[in-house]
C-alpha cells in the first residue's frame, strides 16, 4: 500500500461513534508506530481533511471533507448512486427491485429496475409509501426516528385484509423487523404482491431510506426468500456506501443471524 493510501485510511477510523481519536488511539487502530501516524495526520491536517480540537487535543474530520461529500451528492446525486444496485439485485433475484428515501415523516419511492425474467411482475407506480403498509414503510418505522411510530394514527387506513391496522400491531413489527434486519409484508398492501426490505443509511449513521424487493407472492417460495435476502444485504451495504453512509453494527449482526437461520432451515 502506497504512503498516500495509508494516509487516506486513516480517516476511515472517524465515525459518527467515535467522532474524535487521540494520537495514541489511532496509532492502536491503524497498527502503526506513533511517528508514522503523527505524520500522515500532519499531512490530512495541511490539506484540511481533519483538524485537532483545541480543546481536547483530539483529531476530528476536517471541513475539506464536507465540501468533497457536498461535492459527491451535487454530482452523484442519491438515484444516480443506487441504480447499479437495483440493476444487481433486480438481476439476482428475478424480481422488481425499488429503493427509497425518508424525507421529513414522508418516505418517497425513489428508483426502481423491474426484472424481464417473468412477464407476469410488479410495477411500482406510487410515490409516496404508505410507513404501516410496505415493507419499506415499515423498515422506516423500524429504524427510523422513533417520531414516526409515535405519530402514527389511531386508526391506520387499510389496504387489504392483511394490512397492519392498529398502532399496536405496527410496533409489534417494528421490534421483530429490528431483531431480523429485514422488514416483510405479504399481501399487506396490494393483494399478490409479497414484498420484503432492508435499510439504508446515510453518513451520519441513520436511517436514510429502504431497498426492496417486491414479487408476485404465488411465486414467492422458501428458495426465493434465502436469495432474496442475501441480495438485499449487499445492495443495502452498496447503497449505504455510495450514499457515504455506514450500517451500525446492530443491523449487521441482524442480518448475519437472520442469514445463518434461513441458511440453516435450508441444509
Amino acid at each position: 500500500m502506497s504512503s498516500a493510501a495509508k494516509t487516506l485510511e486513516l480517516l476511515a477510523h472517524f465515525t459518527t461513534a467515535r467522532p474524535e481519536i487521540g494520537l495514541s488511539s489511532l496509532t492502536r487502530l491503524a497498527g502503526r508506530d506513533k511517528a508514522t501516524t503523527y505524520r500522515h495526520l500532519q499531512a490530512l491536517e495541511e490539506v484540511g481533511f481533519v483538524e485537532q480540537n483545541p480543546a481536547t487535543k483530539q483529531y476530528r474530520l476536517g471541513p475539506a471533507v464536507l465540501r468533497l461529500a457536498q461535492t459527491r451528492e451535487a454530482t452523484v446525486p442519491r438515484k444516480a448512486a443506487a441504480e447499479a444496485a437495483l440493476v444487481g439485485l433486480a438481476e439476482a433475484t428475478g424480481e422488481t427491485s425499488h429503493v427509497s428515501v425518508l424525507s421529513g415523516a414522508t418516505l418517497h419511492s425513489l428508483a426502481s429496475c423491474e426484472s424481464h425474467h417473468h412477464s407476469t411482475r410488479v410495477i411500482i407506480d406510487v410515490d409516496v409509501l404508505p410507513l404501516h403498509a410496505t415493507a419499506s414503510g415499515l423498515c422506516a418505522l423500524a429504524f427510523g426516528p422513533p417520531e414516526l411510530l409515535e405519530g402514527l394514527d389511531d386508526t391506520l387506513e387499510v389496504f387489504t385484509a392483511s394490512t397492519l391496522a392498529t398502532p399496536q400491531k405496527v410496533a409489534r413489527a417494528a421490534a421483530q423487523i429490528r431483531d431480523t434486519g429485514f422488514a416483510q409484508t405479504d399481501r399487506h398492501y396490494e393483494e399478490n404482491t409479497h414484498s420484503i426490505s432492508a435499510p439504508v443509511f446515510d453518513q451520519t449513521g441513520h436511517f436514510a431510506g429502504a431497498v426492496s424487493v417486491a414479487s408476485v407472492a404465488t411465486r414467492y417460495t422458501p428458495e426465493l426468500d434465502v436469495r432474496v435476502k442475501q441480495s438485499l444485504v449487499t445492495a443495502a451495504r452498496d447503497i449505504t456506501q455510495n450514499w457515504g453512509g455506514i450500517v451500525p453494527h446492530s443491523v449487521e449482526t441482524a442480518w448475519s443471524h437472520t442469514l445463518a437461520n434461513i441458511l440453516d432451515k435450508a441444509s
